[in-house]
């Protein structure tokens, strides 16, 4: 088995290692981040935002579209909910769902170019 090539002298390049520290978010901010992409991880989580990205549903709405149960896709919303990544708001007895904000749309579009890109 081969391995990977490696630098041969260890000579760092301290101006690119500056800049990284400078750019390193605290360790704190990187697990956060980590467990708003562990969330990303579930196609059933990824399929109901890309729902949303069409606009504001509501749960039977939701269920219906992918084809769950309302209380599969209630479970997976108050997930999506604690992550900041949908929100809610009432509207008489329903509570209606929609992205959080414009940056969730981003990461599905951004990821979504990526995988197709990538198809040869």
């Amino acid at each position: 088995m081969e391995h990977p090539v490696t630098c041969q002298e260890c000579h760092h390049h301290h101006k690119l290692l500056e800049r990284a520290r400078e750019l390193m978010p605290g360790d704190e901010k990187l697990f956060e981040l980590a467990e708003v992409f562990k969330v990303f991880g579930d196609s059933t989580r990824v399929r109901i935002m890309c729902a949303l990205m069409g606009g504001e549903m509501c749960v039977c709405d939701i269920s219906g579209l992918l084809g769950m149960t309302g209380s599969a896709i209630s479970h997976q919303l108050r997930l999506l909910k604690s992550h900041r990544l949908v929100k809610s708001r009432r509207e008489g007895k329903s509570v209606i769902y929609s992205l959080d904000d414009q940056h969730i749309s981003s990461i599905l579009i951004q990821g979504l170019s990526h995988i197709e890109e990538a198809q040869p």
